[in-house]
């Protein structure tokens, strides 16, 4: 199971990510987000800042419908995200390697071209770890 560190952690370890202040987390590439806290919306109340939800930048419609259809426990939309190539995650039933797959698909969708090498020069991951995750 993943949470809010896990995230933090992993964005971070990815080159020229820079986090942006937010009450949650927000994590940018080139001033391009890549995954972020869910500011949920519900008419009629004050926004609410989760963070037991990520939203993460899919590519394109088929690759969000892809995750939406073929992983419902793990990914849904909201109306606000309609068209969008966003995707939300629940981080309490994502393991912490698959979240580490997630934010790094993420960063290189939205890394310019020239930063991808930074990436590809080291192994091309984050290590998934973390101190006192359970197997």
């Amino acid at each position: 199971m993943a949470d809010a560190d896990d995230v933090r952690r992993l964005a971070l370890a990815l080159p020229h990510t820079a986090e942006i202040a937010s009450d949650g987390f927000d994590f940018r590439v080139a001033d391009k987000g890549f995954v972020w806290s869910y500011p949920e919306r519900v008419p009629g109340k004050p926004r609410v800042i989760r963070l037991d939800v990520a939203v993460l930048f899919v590519g394109d419609e088929a690759e969000k419908q892809a995750l939406l259809l073929g992983e419902p426990d793990l990914f849904f939309t909201a109306p606000g995200y309609d068209g969008l190539p966003l995707v939300l995650l629940r981080l309490p039933a994502v393991e912490v390697e698959r979240l580490n797959e997630l934010v790094t698909d993420a960063w290189r969708m939205r890394a310019p071209e020239a930063l991808l090498s930074d990436l590809d020069d080291s192994d091309g991951s984050v290590v998934a770890t973390s101190a006192g995750a359970g197997a």
